[in-house]
């Protein structure tokens, strides 16, 4: 189908990104809800974490769709391909990992260097990506900006995977062939004591691109039958709720698993990781699928303008909701707690304080990170974004055809 009959802008998948953001932070703050619940629903909970699979496997998508037709593997069009990544993705991490940094020195707070004693090498490796590739240092500075070191290797390799698929007519064993490099890798270096370089088969399939590939190729792929064929088709099957209802299969599959020391989530056992790389982003692209072709309510839900506008912030969202703009969150609404009793005790009354429930202070955080999360894109990162765009940072900027999205 011709590239003009496709859209060049989808609503509703800038939703889901808020989706799968909102996903990640229930899975890190699940522990809420165990005293109220039986424990199996906080494991469920805790394995929401698919919210990152649900980005691998929309970035493979998005940048498959806007590139495979018209990339030219040159000089110039790399280029101009990087410099909207960077734009992109850059300089919101930069100025928030810089701000951990600053957090930690100022405070000491270890949790940012995970107690090396070269915090400016940990600084220069979170700036730099590279230090989702070592077992020591992959959840220091943002923690959760372990995914953008995966992000940023699909990048790089996307123009490649596409000249592969396109001039050699080979696709599906490039994952294949990933995948084995990263285990040859594990083998030569897991015995090797350098920070946990490739140190170990769980860290090297669960939070490197060369174990997580597989979700990649699989939007990459749903990208390409979508160019092909185009958002109308004429059997009847609901993608959409297929999709959803088989992501929390996974869930529920990877709930249920032992939880191997010293990780936190049923996704690191062997059945987890085969279900979370192997099966669940599968059930996403069905959801996907869905979610392009056929008009329902929840594909109008999330295209809604208010969800669309948390979808373009869920980004600063997803580096915010853990670290230390959470843990200054968390320290002021303990301090408002302990200053609401002080003024129970003075009225000599007894009354409950508002902020006295863990499960209600995690609803205050969240919406304060998302007030935090819309500001900072509007006044910083969307600006930023034009800025560099339309900058002659490693090429001179040329204007794009009106209504082209990149």
């Amino acid at each position: 189908m011709p590239q003009k009959s496709l859209q060049n802008y989808i609503p509703a998948l800038t939703g889901v990104r808020a989706m799968a953001a909102y996903l990640v932070f229930i899975s890190h703050f699940c522990y809420v809800f165990d005293g109220s619940f039986p424990h199996i629903v906080q494991r469920f909970l805790g394995e929401f974490h698919i919210g990152v699979s649900i980005f691998f496997v929309l970035s493979g998508f998005l940048i498959t769709y806007r590139y495979y037709n018209t990339f030219h593997l040159t000089k110039d069009w790399f280029k101009q391909y990087l410099k909207n990544r960077v734009a992109r993705i850059y300089p919101m991490y930069f100025l928030l990992t810089i701000a951990a940094f600053v957090y930690f020195f100022i405070s000491g707070d270890q949790s940012i260097t995970k107690g090396s004693g070269n915090p400016i090498a940990v600084m220069l490796l979170n700036i730099t990506f590279l230090r989702g590739f070592f077992y020591q240092f992959w959840d220091t500075g943002i923690a959760q900006g372990w995914s953008l070191t995966v992000e940023e290797c699909f990048y790089f390799s996307a123009p490649i995977i596409f000249l592969i698929a396109k001039k050699y007519n080979k696709f599906y064993i490039q994952p294949v062939i990933i995948t084995s490099f990263a285990i040859l890798m594990v083998l030569i270096f897991r015995n090797v004591n350098w920070h946990g370089f490739f140190g170990n088969f769980p860290f090297v399939l669960l939070f490197t691109f060369f174990g997580r590939c597989f979700e990649f190729f699989v939007g990459v792929q749903l990208a390409r039958y979508v160019i092909k064929n185009g958002f109308t088709r004429t059997n009847k099957i609901r993608f959409t709720p297929i999709g959803f209802i088989l992501i929390f299969c996974c869930v529920f599959i990877m709930a249920l698993q032992p939880v191997p020391k010293p990780w936190n989530a049923g996704l690191e056992s062997p059945i987890g990781i085969i279900t979370n790389n192997y099966l669940l982003c599968v059930a996403v692209a069905l959801f996907f699928y869905g979610l392009l072709t056929e008009n329902t309510l929840f594909k109008r839900f999330l295209g809604a303008p208010f969800i669309e506008l948390l979808g373009k912030s869920s980004y600063i969202f997803y580096l915010i909701h853990l670290g230390w703009i959470y843990t200054l969150l968390h320290s002021g609404i303990n301090s408002l707690n302990d200053y609401a009793f002080s003024l129970y005790d003075k009225w000599d009354i007894e009354w409950h304080s508002p902020f006295e429930y863990d499960w209600l202070n995690i609803i205050y955080i969240f919406i304060v990170l998302n007030a935090v999360s819309v500001t900072l894109f509007k006044l910083i990162e969307e600006p930023l974004n034009h800025y560099i765009r339309k900058s002659n940072f490693l090429i001179r900027y040329q204007p794009r055809p009106k209504g082209i999205v990149d």
